[in-house]
C-alpha cells in the first residue's frame, strides 16, 4: 500500500517535494481522488495528498473572480456561486460515479486535467477560465502565474501550460478562476431517430446557425434509454440534443427557430428547466456508462470525424458510444480483452 504524505501548509509542501527530489521518490498527486481510475494506474510508492489546501479564499461576485484552494470540492464552489446566480461556465465534470470511485471532484483536479463539459463548444475549455495559480514545481520551487483579475496579460501564459498537465509539471495549491452569470433559462431541443452521421450533420448545422447553441450531444437509442429524464428514456429512439441558454424571451425564440430548422429531420421534443439541466448533467458526467464494466475510452477529435470513427471501430469490435461537443468528443465503451 502506498504511503500517503499530507502537507498542511505551503512550507510543508515544499519540504515534502524537496525530500522526494533528494531521494528520487516519484509522487502521485491527489486532491479529492475522484479521477484516480483514469488511465493507467500510477506506479508510485507514495501519494502526495493535497486535500488540506481546501476552501474558498476570496470571492468577488462583482469582479467575476473566485480564488480557492486547489482541493476545494466543486460542489462547495458551485453552491457558493449559485447563491450569487453565477457559475463556472466551462461546466466541469464529475467522473466519480462512472469511474466507480468514492473521491470528491475538486477545482484543482478540473484545472489540472483541463476537463470541460458540454458548454465547451461555446464558453471554451477549463484552461480559458484559469486566471492564475500558485504551485510548487517538481524541483520544489514555489512559483505563480497570472492573477486575480479577468483582464490579466502579464508574463508568460503558464496557465495554459499547467491546465491539462495532469499534475506532471507542478503541485497546484491555489487557483483563481473566472466565473460568469448563470443563465436565466435553459432549454433543450431534442431531435429523435437520427443515425450518428445524420446527428453530426444536424449538430454542426445548429452550431453554424445564429442561435447560439451551448450544448450539442447525440445518444443512440440504447444509451438514451438509460437517462433519468423520461422524455429521453421513453422515446425508444436515438436523441440529438441541442441546448439553448439565456434570458427567457431570447431562449424561447431561438428554440422555436431550431425546431423549425429541424422539423423535417425527425420527431422533435423540448426540455425545459430542471429536465434540461438534468440531461446535460448526465451527458457531462458520462452517466450513460455508470456501472458499466466495459473499458471506457474518451476520444477527442474534429467534430466531423466522430461518426466516421464510430463506424470504423464497429467494423472490428462491438462498441457503444455517444457524442458530445457536436461530435468532437466521443465516449466509447468496448469489452475489455
Amino acid at each position: 500500500m502506498a504511503e500517503t504524505l499530507k502537507p498542511s501548509t505551503v512550507d510543508e509542501l515544499v519540504q515534502t517535494v524537496e525530500w522526494a527530489v533528494a531521494g528520487v521518490h516519484p509522487l502521485e498527486i491527489v486532491g479529492g481522488g475522484s479521477k484516480r481510475a483514469l488511465g493507467r494506474p500510477m506506479q508510485t510508492e507514495r501519494t502526495l495528498d493535497l486535500s488540506a489546501f481546501s476552501g474558498i479564499q476570496e470571492y468577488q461576485p462583482e469582479e467575476l473572480v473566485l480564488t480557492a484552494g486547489a482541493a476545494t470540492p466543486l460542489a462547495e464552489i458551485e453552491a457558493a456561486l449559485a447563491e450569487q446566480n453565477q457559475m463556472l461556465a466551462f461546466e466541469p465534470a464529475d467522473y466519480g460515479a462512472v469511474l466507480g470511485g468514492t473521491g470528491v471532484a475538486t477545482l484543482g483536479g478540473a484545472i489540472a486535467c483541463n476537463l470541460s463539459g458540454p458548454r465547451r463548444i461555446k464558453a471554451g475549455a477549463a484552461r480559458d477560465h484559469l486566471l492564475g495559480f500558485h504551485a510548487v514545481s517538481g524541483r520544489a520551487d514555489i512559483f505563480k502565474s497570472g492573477g486575480k483579475v479577468v483582464k490579466n496579460v502579464t508574463g508568460y501564459d503558464l496557465c495554459k501550460l499547467l491546465a491539462g498537465s495532469w499534475g506532471t509539471l507542478a503541485a497546484l495549491h491555489e487557483v483563481s478562476v473566472k466565473v460568469m452569470p448563470a443563465s436565466e433559462k435553459t432549454r433543450t431541443v431534442l431531435v429523435f431517430g437520427l443515425d450518428v452521421a445524420e446527428a453530426v450533420a444536424a449538430m454542426n448545422d445548429a452550431l453554424a446557425s445564429p442561435h447560439d447553441v451551448s450544448g450539442a450531444a447525440y445518444l443512440p437509442a440504447a444509451l438514451a434509454a438509460r437517462s433519468g429524464v423520461s422524455y429521453v428514456a421513453g422515446a425508444g429512439a436515438s436523441v440529438a440534443a441541442l441546448r439553448i441558454e439565456g434570458i427567457g424571451p431570447s431562449a424561447e425564440a431561438r428554440c422555436a427557430a431550431l425546431r423549425a430548422l429541424f422539423a423535417l429531420r425527425g420527431d422533435i421534443e423540448e426540455l425545459h428547466g430542471m429536465n434540461s439541466r438534468r440531461f446535460w448533467q448526465e451527458v457531462r458526467d458520462v452517466a450513460p456508462f455508470t456501472g458499466d464494466s466495459r473499458a471506457l475510452w474518451r476520444i477527442s477529435l474534429p467534430p466531423t470525424a466522430g461518426a466516421r470513427l464510430i463506424a470504423r471501430l464497429r467494423e472490428s469490435m462491438v462498441a457503444e458510444a455517444y457524442l458530445d461537443w457536436a461530435g468532437g468528443l466521443v465516449w466509447l465503451a468496448v469489452a475489455a480483452e
